[in-house]
């Protein structure tokens, strides 16, 4: 049976700056890449095994031109490997992974979140506001729609500070971190915890204390990577 592809008016999270109340029009390739990306970041697409693209396209009723411009696209987010010869698949998580990505956040984010509290304008403040939102009513559905939305909380306390380099990079981490995200989220109690780290950083944030919310988020990031190598461990 055919997976039903979102509406063309849902607006792709892929980072580009848009006016308030102004739809993008999706490709279907867009839409491709959204489905796709959610399969990768929930964990149902992956086990080191070539994507089957031949049933994949059948399975969501398109042909394999879109599917394709979707694959190339996840390749360069770092979701998704290219094999010569096999095609595209989904890399295994690793601690080794792990700790690259969030000691590279690490040196860019708390910095950046910083600043960002000290320049956000009111419009920024309350783009933040609307991200805690979103992830607290997130909290109720599926892990994947939960690491998105945490992702989006992460990047709007940050995107103040206007320098496009440095945000494109902690982007870029911040998708490779998703899929750590929902492993990190699946005991229980993570999620609660998370949630009151998260109100700290808004707090701060809303306060314009740029030393607190450098301090809570270097934290958070390093006890989210502390408790993945802890499963890591335990799972080897």
């Amino acid at each position: 049976m055919a997976t039903t592809l979102p509406p063309r008016d849902m607006v792709p999270d892929d980072g580009r700056t848009r006016g308030g109340g102004v739809i993008v029009v999706q490709t279907l390739a867009d839409r491709i890449f959204a489905i796709v990306r959610e399969r990768i970041v929930a964990g149902t697409l992956g086990g080191d095994r070539p994507i089957r693209q031949d049933a994949l396209a059948a399975e969501l009723g398109v042909s394999k031109i879109p599917l394709r411009e979707a694959l190339a696209r996840l390749e360069q987010e770092g979701l998704l490997q290219g094999v010569p010869n096999r095609g595209y698949l989904v890399g295994r998580l690793s601690a080794a992974r792990a700790e690259e990505i969030y000691m590279l956040r690490c040196r860019l984010e708390p910095a950046a979140a910083a600043r960002a509290a000290l320049v956000a304008d009111d419009e920024d403040r309350a783009r933040l506001i609307a991200a805690f939102d979103m992830l607290d009513r997130a909290a109720t559905s599926d892990l994947a729609q939960v690491a998105i939305s945490n992702r989006q909380f992460h990047m709007a306390m940050v995107r103040p500070i206007g320098r496009p380099l440095t945000i494109r990079m902690i982007r870029q981490l911040a998708v490779l971190a998703e899929r750590y995200v929902v492993a990190h989220l699946q005991p229980a109690g993570r999620d609660a915890r998370a949630h009151l780290e998260h109100r700290e950083q808004l707090d701060a944030f809303l306060a314009r204390d740029a030393e607190r919310v450098q301090s809570l988020l270097d934290a958070h990031i390093r006890s989210t990577l502390m408790d993945l190598k802890g499963g890591f461990a335990l799972a080897g």
